[in-house]
């Protein structure tokens, strides 16, 4: 009887689904879609969705913040469950397993000082004599990544510090989204010194990721019925309404 009943528990354990236990959430500070107070609390439009979402998923979330890489990398490798805000490549699909929708949009754009920047008419064959800085581990659309080899290009880890090349001369452009830079332009006091290039160079949507294996495809095809339902309740639109992010 005894080894009856053990063997029933060992059974239950063995059987219990991904989604009774606790789900990893990574990503990188994306103001307004993912970030961190000084007192450790997460803000922004991916942590209220998945909060929402996780009452009809009924499981329980943790998030961590790590720079880009180390958070792609997690998920690449199965450590984490979800990846926060990447933007679909055909490269990252071979890592990633994407979601079936967007989450949200971003508006891809050069910065320039005041009066100093070159022209930009949407050709990237004009840029080749300046110099111009991409934040590592971005992706920018696919007629810049294809234009790549003809630009000069100078890697930053951060906005905040291609911003601060971009005043100091050592670069002309600055390659970002608009969401990411605007927070950064306020805290540098740069608003009136930095001015946004017209046309934007793309538009780039944002999606939660998962690791490409079988135990996490049944996670991800759940994960996108209850998305579903949400954004055809209206409720994404609502959150990122109310957070001044974009939806597709």
């Amino acid at each position: 009887m005894r080894s009856t009943l053990l063997a029933g528990l060992l059974l239950l354990l063995c059987c219990t689904p991904l989604q009774a236990r606790e789900w990893l959430v990574v990503g990188t500070s994306f103001p307004q879609v993912f970030e961190r107070s000084d007192t450790g609390q997460f803000s922004g439009l991916a942590p209220e969705l998945l909060r929402q979402m996780s009452a009809e998923l009924g499981v329980s979330l943790r998030f961590e913040l790590y720079p880009w890489a180390r958070a792609q990398r997690m998920v690449e490798q199965g450590q984490a469950d979800i990846l926060i805000g990447p933007y679909r490549t055909p490269e990252r699909e071979a890592l990633f397993a994407f979601a079936a929708e967007p989450f949200y949009q971003d508006r891809i754009v050069f910065y320039v000082r005041n009066g100093k920047g070159p022209s930009w008419d949407g050709s990237f064959a004009s840029l080749q004599p300046h110099r111009i800085a991409v934040i590592r581990g971005w992706t920018y659309g696919a007629r810049f990544e294809a234009a790549r080899p003809q630009m000069q290009l100078d890697t930053v880890e951060s906005v905040p510090n291609g911003l601060r090349m971009l005043m100091a001369g050592r670069i002309e452009l600055l390659a970002t989204n608009h969401r990411n830079t605007q927070p950064h332009l306020a805290a540098l006091q740069l608003e009136n010194q930095i001015t946004e290039l017209q046309p934007q160079i793309d538009v780039q949507q944002g999606y939660f990721a998962f690791p490409r294996d079988a135990e996490h495809d049944e996670l991800r095809e759940e994960f996108d019925q209850v998305f579903r339902r949400f954004v055809a309740r209206g409720e994404l639109a609502r959150l990122a309404g109310r957070l001044g992010v974009s939806v597709p």
